[in-house]
């Protein structure tokens, strides 16, 4: 996994990334703003309400602001994984035969499908980001549990957009994604600094490229 890691750091260095990773700031951030700006008091009032049972206003009024500036990140995070999930599948392509000459590219990732999975594993996350929203605030469980739901965020969208490039058989893709959830974690870290949350979710698919590409050819 160490030197899997090292050599994803790298490519995600390249010019082809950087310039992906930017093409998906500028449109993630266009799209964050346009639905905060349509489902601001909805969620506002949803955040109030939610924040209700809190006995002290100051306090409420604390979380508040913090739970509307996290939902306003998170949304930013879902239109990262979105985009990305949608429109990396030639820069995967190009990154495989940079490392992998002898590997054949077998398939593509169905636009609907990729959508799908994407939106499944989203509905996914936000519901248990509502669920498990007041643990986000205890020093430390917080943020362990963070990276676990933003996890779930990224490991069914990377398993197959990066799985349908290569292999056809699902019951092989299963074997070889045993480590999907560990990948998804990793590269859920990146969300924690802002800037480099930008590259989250490709430094993900990355990962799992060289993983996946690593074992197959065994």
């Amino acid at each position: 996994m160490k030197q899997i890691a090292a050599k994803s750091l790298r490519d995600i260095l390249s010019l082809p990334v950087l310039f992906f990773v930017a093409k998906i700031a500028l449109l993630s951030l266009a799209s964050t703003l346009i639905l905060s700006w349509l489902l601001w008091d909805l969620l506002f009032e949803m955040i109030t309400i939610y924040a209700g049972w809190i006995p002290w206003e100051w306090l409420s009024a604390l979380v508040t602001s913090l739970a509307s500036l996290l939902i306003a990140y998170t949304l930013f995070i879902l239109m990262v994984s979105l985009f990305t999930a949608l429109m990396s599948e030639k820069l995967l392509i190009t990154l495989a035969k940079k490392h992998y000459p002898s590997v054949p590219i077998t398939g593509s990732a169905d636009i609907t499908t990729s959508v799908l999975i994407t939106l499944k594993s989203s509905a996914v996350f936000l519901v248990l980001f509502i669920l498990l929203l007041p643990l986000l605030f205890i020093p430390f469980i917080g943020q362990v549990v963070m990276l676990y739901l933003w996890s779930i965020l990224l490991k069914a969208p990377t398993v197959y957009d990066v799985g349908a490039l290569f292999i056809t058989d699902k019951n092989e893709l299963r074997v070889v994604s045993k480590k999907a959830t560990l990948i998804a974690m990793i590269g859920s870290l990146f969300n924690y600094i802002p800037l480099l949350n930008l590259f989250a979710p490709v430094f993900a698919q990355i990962l799992f490229l060289h993983h996946l590409l690593k074992v197959s050819s065994k």
